[in-house]
C-alpha cells in the first residue's frame, strides 16, 4: 500500500506527455504518475481528450488505480463556475471524497513584450491560471474541509524574477501565490494545508523548443546550479506526494522553489 491509497486527487493539466527518453514529459503527468504509484485514485483534467485518454490507459494499467478523465477549459468565454463545478460534482459522485487539489494547468502567450501584449493574451493567462485556481479552490473547499485535505498550487520564477516576455504569465502566477497565502491563513483552522511550488522542470515542450530554436533556447533557458533540470515525476511529483502525505505537513502558506534537484527552498 502506498502513502495515498484510498485517497482522491484532482490534478489539472495532466494529459500524457513523454520525453524522447520515455520519462514523464509534463509536470501534470509527472505528478499523476507519482500519485498513482502511491495508490491514489485520480481525476485528471485538460483540454486535449486524447492526451487524457492516453494518461488514463497507462496509469490504470501500470498502477491498478482508477482514473476519471474530464475535459475542462477555464477561459474568458466560458461559464467557468459551471465548468469547475461539474468537475467537482463528478469527482464526488465517482469517488465520494476529495483529498488533494493540484492546480497545475496554465496557458500563456510567452515571448510577447508587455507593450505588445493584447487583452486576449492577457486573459488567456489569467483565466487558465489565476481564475481556474480561484474556482477550483472555492468548489473543492467543503470536501477538503471534510478530509483535512491538501491544496498544491503552481507559481513560477517568471513572477518571482520578472522574466522578459512573460508579463501575463508572471501576473497570473503572482496572483496565484497571493491567493494561496490568503487561503492558507483562512483555511488553516479547517485543517487544510495550502502550499505553492515554483518548479523548473525538463518537459516535452522545452525539449521541442531546444530542437527547434537552439539559439533562443540557450539565451533564455538557464541551467540550474546543480547542473540538471528538475524531473517532473521523481522530483516535482514526489514533492507533491510528500506535501499530501498523512505523516508530513509542510508549513501551510510556504512557497517552495525546486531548481534542478536542489530540493525544497522556501
Amino acid at each position: 500500500m502506498g502513502f495515498l491509497t484510498g485517497k482522491t486527487a484532482i490534478i489539472t493539466g495532466a494529459g500524457r506527455a513523454v520525453l524522447s527518453d520515455g520519462r514523464c514529459g509534463s509536470i501534470g503527468y509527472g505528478i499523476a504518475t507519482a500519485y498513482a504509484k502511491e495508490g491514489a485514485n485520480l481525476v485528471i483534467t485538460g483540454r486535449n481528450v486524447k492526451k487524457l485518454e492516453d494518461a488514463k490507459e497507462e496509469l490504470e494499467r501500470l498502477y491498478g488505480i482508477k482514473v476519471l478523465i474530464l475535459q475542462a477549459d477555464v477561459n474568458a468565454g466560458a461559464d467557468n463556475e459551471a465548468v469547475v463545478g461539474e468537475v467537482v460534482r463528478q469527482t464526488v459522485d465517482t469517488f465520494g471524497r476529495i483529498d488533494v487539489l493540484i492546480n497545475n494547468a496554465q496557458a500563456s502567450a510567452s515571448g510577447v513584450p508587455l507593450a505588445q501584449h493584447t487583452t486576449d493574451q492577457f486573459n488567456l493567462a489569467m483565466y487558465s491560471g489565476l481564475y481556474a485556481v480561484f474556482y477550483y479552490m472555492k468548489a473543492c473547499y467543503p470536501y477538503l474541509k471534510e478530509t483535512k485535505g491538501t491544496v498544491i498550487n503552481f507559481a513560477s520564477g517568471a513572477g518571482l524574477f520578472g522574466n522578459f516576455g512573460q508579463c501575463a504569465y508572471a501576473a497570473a502566477k503572482e496572483g496565484i501565490r497571493g491567493l494561496s497565502r490568503v487561503a492558507a491563513n483562512e483555511w488553516g483552522k479547517d485543517g487544510i494545508n495550502v502550499n505553492v511550488i515554483c518548479p523548473l522542470a525538463w518537459t516535452a515542450q522545452l525539449e521541442q523548443f531546444q530542437k527547434a530554436y537552439p539559439d533562443a533556447f540557450e539565451k533564455n533557458v538557464h541551467m540550474p546550479p546543480m547542473g540538471h533540470y528538475g524531473d517532473s515525476e521523481l522530483e516535482i511529483g514526489r514533492v507533491c506526494v510528500q506535501l499530501a502525505s498523512p505523516d508530513f505537513k509542510f508549513m501551510s502558506g510556504e512557497t517552495l522553489t525546486l531548481e534542478g534537484g536542489m530540493g525544497l527552498r522556501p
